[in-house]
């Protein structure tokens, strides 16, 4: 089972069997106050350099982030996508934790995008999956809900099954969901590691329909950041974030 994502001219396929797919995240406001006023102030020409600057450094798709603090999400992420769109012909991973501005992003791109992301809280399914579903997108679910992110992999198992089960409800194609079984700081405690490997292994064996898994490992708290994705084998991102998705 694979994932097809693409823009107006390049096609990129997530499967088993398929090479690494680098997804470059460096368009992101978030520890970067320079570009987040930039975009509130109008200003796109940090984002198409970005966006250039990454396809040009091997990434095959590109992350568009617009959460500036007390500004209109929507209309920057509109803004956003349009600027990429001018300068790079990588499929986008469209990146908000706003419906709104995730539904106006998706009218505006010329493609079939990855969205970034939906969690296990009923509310956020009920209202993100069927903007999904209307705009044809794939999405990442992320192995959480309204209680946080567990340390047992049974209850992340739960979780996951949820997702790719209302998604199913709402007609989107199991092929079209990317689960992340959600890797958290090593730094912090080793037993993260155990949870998320032991997660992924549940997934693997118990959620075969989605045939993908997604992890997530930082080697530093913000930055430039490119991430790799690959049916059934690691995510990692370079250079300060890596993931792998299987």
């Amino acid at each position: 089972m694979e994932t097809t994502l693409h823009s107006k001219t390049k096609t990129v396929v997530i499967g088993s069997g398929r090479p690494f797919v680098m997804i470059g995240e460096r368009i992101n406001p978030s520890g970067r106050k320079k570009l987040g006023a930039e975009m509130a102030a109008g200003d796109f020409s940090r984002v198409r350099k970005d966006a250039a600057a990454q396809v040009a450094a091997g990434a095959h798709m590109l992350d568009v982030n617009a959460g500036v603090p007390i500004a209109d999400e929507a209309e920057l992420l509109v803004s956003a996508i349009r600027a990429v769109q001018e300068v790079a012909d990588a499929p986008l991973c469209i990146d908000s934790s706003v419906v709104e501005a995730l539904e106006a992003a998706l009218t505006v791109y010329e493609g079939k995008a990855l969205v970034n992301s939906v969690t296990g809280e009923d509310e956020r399914l009920e209202r993100l999956l069927p903007v999904i579903k209307k705009h044809g997108a794939a999405v990442i679910g992320m192995a959480n809900d309204e209680t946080g992110i567990s340390n047992e992999p049974e209850y992340r198992l739960g979780v996951a099954r949820k997702i790719v089960q209302r998604a199913a409800d709402y007609g989107i194609p199991r092929e079209d969901v990317i689960i992340d079984p959600l890797a958290l700081t090593v730094a912090i405690s080793w037993h993260h590691v155990s949870a998320c490997s032991r997660s992924d292994a549940g997934m693997k064996a118990s959620v075969p329909p989605t045939r993908r898994r997604k992890v997530l490992l930082s080697s530093a708290p913000t930055g430039a950041r490119i991430r790799r994705t690959a049916a059934m084998g690691p995510r990692l991102s370079a250079p300060r974030r890596c993931t792998r998705s299987a």
